[in-house]
């Protein structure tokens, strides 16, 4: 079983400078693994990225959306599928199978979530969907520093605060109110339940 992510970038027509924020998502996807076998950007501000693990591809969903934030005014907007891959192509948009069908679908029904997983289990997707739209309601609201803390924190899962702060030259108070303030330890528990539920259901 694999994920993979569909999403498009929100507000992105009113950003006068595409290039920064385009720049740091495709080195983010760059760490993910090759374009466009892995990832694509289509029509500017639309993306498609086949996750290896689908256990992980939470985790990956809030680093785009932190990463996207880090630009105050935008935010990313993402369907997450989950399931298997039956046709490999050159180019991952023309790949199928039952996760990029999720995915696929799944994006063109959503409307004001910003966040939502589609995979073969009914009884994760209600759950799981629930805990994203209650955690949307702070990870819309992310300012740019609260993105910044919760992008560096995803980077460097084995970084201490005081290590944080010295790689963004504050305090580790500092730190400590912007993770705080951005939901982070709320937001890193469901990204540990949504792995260990996806891992069991894989494991029946």
């Amino acid at each position: 079983m694999i994920g993979v992510i569909t999403g498009d970038i929100i507000n992105s027509e009113k950003f006068a400078q595409p290039d920064e924020w385009l720049t740091q998502l495709k080195a983010l996807f760059g760490t993910i693994g090759p374009e466009p076998g892995t990832w694509e950007i289509m029509r500017g501000d639309s993306f498609q990225v086949q996750i290896a693990r689908a256990e992980t591809v939470l985790a990956t969903a809030l680093y785009i959306k932190a990463t996207i934030k880090r630009n105050a005014g935008l935010d990313a907007r993402m369907a997450i599928g989950i399931g298997t891959k039956s046709y490999d192509a050159p180019k991952v948009s023309e790949a199928n199978g039952e996760a990029f069908i999720h995915s696929g679908r799944l994006f063109d029904q959503l409307k004001k979530n910003t966040l939502a997983v589609k995979s073969p289990w009914q009884a994760f997707d209600s759950t799981i969907n629930l805990c994203l739209e209650l955690a949307s309601l702070t990870m819309d609201k992310w300012t740019a520093n609260s993105a910044e803390i919760m992008a560096l924190s995803l980077e460097n899962p084995g970084k201490t605060q005081a290590e944080l702060a010295n790689m963004l030259g504050i305090s580790q108070g500092r730190v400590s109110e912007r993770q705080q303030r951005a939901g982070y330890d709320a937001i890193m528990k469901l990204e540990t339940f949504f792995r260990e539920s996806v891992q069991q259901q894989l494991n029946k």
